[in-house]
């Protein structure tokens, strides 16, 4: 069993559809299903999914076993035409107060 040191990094991905993506928007969930295999293949998650209205057309929040993995799935999902993506690595609570509390105290 996984203890809670061992969880995977998670990522979040900001993706606007190209013209091509959008052109084929109904090809859209197919290619979901695709993505969702393409990262349990890579031994990844596609935890969470959203079609959002503003700057960004789709955000993706996922967790992936290093950050070498998670950029070849952006390339992967990037390949093929129908989006653009940026992705970040997010850091939660646990994890923010884990850098903070070992920042030596200010130099300046």
């Amino acid at each position: 069993m996984k203890g809670a040191d061992d969880k995977m990094p998670t990522y979040i991905t900001l993706t606007r559809y190209t013209q091509k993506g959008i052109e084929t928007i109904k090809e859209s969930p197919a290619r979901l299903d695709k993505v969702k295999q393409g990262f349990r293949h890579m031994g990844a998650e596609l935890k969470q999914f959203y079609l959002v209205a503003g700057q960004y057309d789709v955000i993706v929040i996922s967790e992936a076993p290093d950050d070498e993995t998670a950029m070849k799935l952006a390339l992967l999902i990037g390949s093929g035409g129908t989006v653009r993506t940026e992705t970040l690595r997010a850091f939660n609570e646990d994890e923010y107060r884990k850098i903070i509390g070992a920042l030596p105290d200010a130099v300046v």
